[in-house]
């Protein structure tokens, strides 16, 4: 075999073993719903028929403590991978901040992760530039979280829901602050 068919079967391979394991995850009826209410950017979220497991995955705050993506607190949530480096991470990143001030709270949360090498001092000064001001700061410094998650390029964010399964992702940059995003979410967190 060449090179890029070897390539593109490793990176395949990635993929489909991100997470094994699998929850019930969406009905049928409700992610038609769901699916419906996309419009712009939102069109790039894609639903998971089966809601993928995230035992086992975790990352650090800034102080270095240890988080699960597992330990939801019953919350709905959008993580968020991103790097200071990142070009489309440095548009999605105020949007993501302007979803957290505007529904943060028992039932929701982002948690934005700065995932492989990004020193405190470039995710503070990386955050202070975009006007972020609600976001924690979350890191990932060996990407093995984004591994696990089968995150393959940057950013990426993921909708968990409130058992902490992954029920949707989207790839590339987003406006989180669209009624798309508000409608979907909301539908998620009455579920």
């Amino acid at each position: 075999m060449t090179r890029p068919i070897l390539t593109a079967l490793l990176y395949a391979s990635l993929v489909l073993t991100a997470n094994p394991l699998a929850a019930a995850g969406l009905d049928p009826a409700l992610k038609a719903e769901l699916e419906a209410l996309r419009e712009g950017d939102m069109r790039k979220l894609v639903f998971t028929g089966d809601a993928r497991d995230t035992d086992g995955i975790t990352f650090q705050t800034a102080a270095g403590e240890t988080r699960a993506l597992s330990d939801s607190d019953g919350k709905v949530r959008i993580v968020n991978f991103w790097a200071t480096w990142c070009a489309p991470c440095r548009q999605e990143k105020p949007a993501l901040d302007a979803l957290n001030k505007a529904m943060a709270g028992p039932d929701f949360e982002v948690i934005a992760i700065a995932t492989g090498r990004n020193s405190l001092e470039g995710i503070a000064r990386f955050n202070a530039e975009v006007g972020v001001e609600s976001l924690t700061t979350y890191v990932d410094p060996a990407s093995a979280a984004a591994r696990a998650m089968g995150v393959l390029g940057l950013p990426v964010s993921i909708i968990l829901d409130r058992e902490g399964n992954e029920v949707a992702r989207l790839a590339g940059g987003a406006d989180w602050t669209s009624a798309s995003t508000r409608a979907i979410l909301d539908r998620l967190i009455a579920r």
